[in-house]
């Protein structure tokens, strides 16, 4: 009798320690199963260049967001954004978008700069104004051959 109550307690005192090491490595691993604290929007690119998953998401210099995912619209040739940001942050469908850098050659980011119509995007609308990235590298090549000027 007493090997069955000992085996019991050691079976809870496991499970408990399995429970414990599970949310401990969902919590420093970054993994919500259950946010719903955040909501999804895309943005329409002409070029992403430099953009990836993961990259952050930025207003005012304030990182609110990442990306999640970005794609290819075969149909248009246009990239399509996919990223998450807080539903406390709400923004209006004049919104613009842009594909901005954090230096002179840093990492892309999106950068989102609000607007004032006072019509908010739903979760899973598209942002319609956006800007795609400069592309600094080709600007280099244009001044290296001296082509700058004749277009």
């Amino acid at each position: 009798m007493k090997n069955g109550r000992l085996e019991s307690v050691v079976g809870i005192f496991m499970l408990a320690g399995i429970i414990a090491v599970s949310y401990v490595a969902i919590k420093l691993g970054g993994i919500d199963l259950f946010d719903d604290s955040t909501y999804i929007l895309e943005a329409r690119f002409k070029s992403t260049a430099g953009l990836k998953k993961g990259s952050q998401v930025m207003v005012s210099g304030v990182a609110i967001g990442q990306i999640e995912k970005i794609d290819l619209d075969t149909k248009e040739f246009v990239s399509i954004v996919t990223f998450r940001i807080p539903k406390n942050v709400t923004l209006d469908d004049d919104t613009i978008a842009s594909v901005k850098s954090s230096g002179l050659i840093g990492d892309k980011f999106l950068g989102l700069s609000p607007g004032g119509s006072g019509v908010a995007l739903e979760p899973g609308e598209r942002i319609v104004d956006t800007e795609s990235a400069l592309d600094i590298e080709g600007l280099i090549a244009k001044f290296g051959f001296g082509s700058v000027g004749d277009e």
